[in-house]
């Protein structure tokens, strides 16, 4: 009888174990949209390097996540949708591009503040993009030239 009380503890210590990490997991993959953000669009032509969970930074600060990445098959453009935190306002003239964060770094999408007076809405689109820059394409363009 001890056996099973000791098995049945066990187990339920490996199920609460095994439910805090999808709690983790869900939290740190950014594919929620909180309360305390709000969302909105870009169109780039390649998203080469980034992905769903790719940080989205203002000044070199994290305010937001990428959401999503949808391919429209009319324009072969691919749709990116980012969260950015709420209270930040961003003018409707900024600009959005995939940075590097280095020759070996990873890619994030990089917010640069225009000057309007107007600001995004929550569901928006940022017009002003700059896609991924390929540093294989960079190369082989210099050797060949």
């Amino acid at each position: 009888m001890t056996d099973t009380i000791a098995e049945t503890l066990i187990g339920a210590a490996v199920v609460a174990v095994a439910a805090g990490f999808v709690v983790y997991a869900a939290q740190s993959s950014g594919q929620q949209l909180s309360r305390d953000s709000y969302g909105l669009t870009a169109s780039f032509r390649s998203v080469e390097g980034i992905a769903v969970g790719t940080d989205v930074r203002l000044a070199g600060i994290k305010v937001g996540t990428v959401s999503d990445l949808v391919l429209d098959p009319a324009t072969y453009a691919a749709n990116v949708r980012f969260t950015v935190q709420r209270g930040l306002e961003i003018p409707e003239d900024s600009d959005v591009k995939i940075a590097s964060e280095g020759l070996l770094g990873g890619s994030f999408l990089e917010i640069t503040p225009g000057a309007s007076e107007f600001m995004l809405a929550a569901g928006d689109e940022v017009v002003n993009t700059q896609g991924s820059v390929s540093l294989l394409n960079l190369l082989m363009k210099f050797a060949t030239e």
